[in-house]
């Protein structure tokens, strides 16, 4: 709080910051915004506390990083996730450790404690509030990915008494692929939740609603196993959340905007690696809307600065991802990745490196 303080007296405040989009990108440059006494203000299109479709798995982003945002103790005493196991269509196929342990947490949970953060240091969060998606002074477009057409869905839903091979678990099957991670107890019951968050090809032949139209897409793709695993243990029905239209990668957005998190890239879920890149973004965008804020630069010069900064820090681990996605997708590639693990030959911890 002291940095805050001190920062603002530098000299007096040109322009505050509209944060467009309240999820992990928005709500933690909210906070380092206002750690530097740089008025902010999120405008969020729904509520809090919500489900948001998310792998909900924290891997690679820096304590550094969390710190110069304001948030590293949201996540103390989180349990450490240590441990990984891959499957192909219900076959066994891989098992290492993560180099650098992760955590993983709900979105439920922790958006609703990034908004009380962002209220207690002084900015504001405005709920049921859109802004017009078009470029302005001041404004950082962070509302997610841009709609687009997609041959791809994403299905995600709490699962209770569902017994874990691994802390994190990966299942490819013929029309996409599922990860699996604990999150923290819904109630005070104290019972473990897991997140399964999955990635298909849309089928529109695919029937059902809920958790069984997830585990549905999982029997066709032949994931059986796991579908009756999911059978088997209690979903949040609650919890379940769907998303569509979106396109991987770098999103078409208008250049004249300031676009940040999923609004200005997608990670292919697989990498786990996108909510460590949320943070990441918000991080880079600090100094260049401080220098902004403070009439030091221009707003075109602002943008100019946080577009480059992104490109520079994630486009070797988006290139690799966009090379590997493939791989998962296509039956020759899922044979190879088995082929490799079995041969004890599979470069699980270079590749993870790759995509940090």
């Amino acid at each position: 709080m002291a940095r805050g303080d001190s920062r603002a007296s530098f000299t007096c405040l040109s322009g505050a910051v509209t944060i467009a989009g309240g999820g992990l990108a928005g709500l933690s440059l909210a906070t380092g915004l206002r750690l530097r006494g740089i008025p902010a203000t999120v405008h969020e299109a729904g509520a809090y506390p919500r489900h948001r479709v998310c792998g909900e798995f924290i891997s690679g982003v820096e304590a550094r990083t969390l710190a110069a945002l304001g948030i590293g103790d949201l996540f103390a005493g989180l349990p450490e996730k240590t441990s990984a196991a891959w499957f192909r269509e219900g076959r066994r196929i891989h098992e290492d450790s993560l180099p650098v342990p992760a955590v993983g947490i709900s979105r439920y949970r922790l958006d609703a404690l990034l908004r009380e953060r962002v209220v207690a240091l002084g900015g504001v969060v405005t709920e049921y509030s859109r802004q017009p998606r078009e470029p302005r002074e001041g404004l950082v477009w962070a509302a997610g990915r841009i709609p687009s057409k997609s041959e791809w869905i994403g299905l995600k839903c709490h699962y209770e008494d569902l017994p874990m091979s691994a802390d994190l678990e990966m299942h490819l099957g013929r029309n996409g692929y599922a990860g699996l991670v604990g999150v923290e107890p819904a109630s005070t019951d104290g019972k473990q939740r897991a997140n399964v968050c999955a990635l298909f090809r849309v089928d529109r032949s695919i029937r059902g609603s809920g958790a069984r139209l997830l585990e549905s897409y999982l029997r066709t793709g032949g994931n059986e196993l796991l579908a009756d695993r999911l059978g088997k243990a209690s979903a949040d029905a609650a919890s379940f959340c769907a998303v569509a239209g979106f396109a991987l990668g770098k999103q078409q957005a208008d250049q004249r905007l300031c676009t940040l998190g999923d609004a200005e890239s997608m990670i292919p879920p697989f990498t786990g690696n996108g909510m460590s890149m949320a943070f990441e973004a918000a991080e880079l965008a600090l100094d260049p809307l401080e220098r902004w804020s403070r009439g030091i630069s221009s707003w075109d010069t602002c943008v100019a600065e946080i577009r480059t900064g992104l490109h520079r820090r994630f486009r070797k681990r988006l290139a690799v991802a966009r090379a590997l996605h493939p791989l998962l997708l296509h039956s020759s590639g899922r044979h190879l990745i088995e082929a490799l693990s079995r041969a004890r030959l599979l470069p699980f911890r270079p590749l993870l490196s790759l995509v940090r």
